[in-house]
């Protein structure tokens, strides 16, 4: 996602990562792959839970899932098909060029 944050941001868009980590661990983990997007940290999982994202196989973390929000707060579009792979880049683009 860091790769491509530039063309998200040109699509009008922002970015947000949700970790199940703590603040701290959130902080050093955004520091260590030099993240430039926010990355929030959500130790009780309540918005991992409020997404409907937690991991079926472990209750601590989320599963790779991505959703377009606008900015009224509704949802927009949201990929919650994939278990193991993160939602491409390209895919969410295409979709954000639908909303424009």
């Amino acid at each position: 996602m860091q790769q491509n944050y530039a063309k998200i941001q040109a699509a009008g868009a922002e970015l947000i990562a949700i970790s199940s980590d703590n603040e701290a661990d959130t902080k050093r983990t955004v520091q260590n792959h030099g993240l430039k997007f926010p990355v929030l940290a959500d130790k009780d999982t309540n918005g991992i839970t409020a997404y409907n994202v937690v991991d079926p196989g472990n209750n601590r973390i989320a599963r790779p899932a991505a959703y377009i929000v606008r900015k009224d707060g509704t949802i927009a579009w949201k990929s919650l098909n994939t278990k193991t792979a993160r939602v491409p880049t390209a895919e969410i683009l295409t979709e954000l060029g639908k909303l424009l």
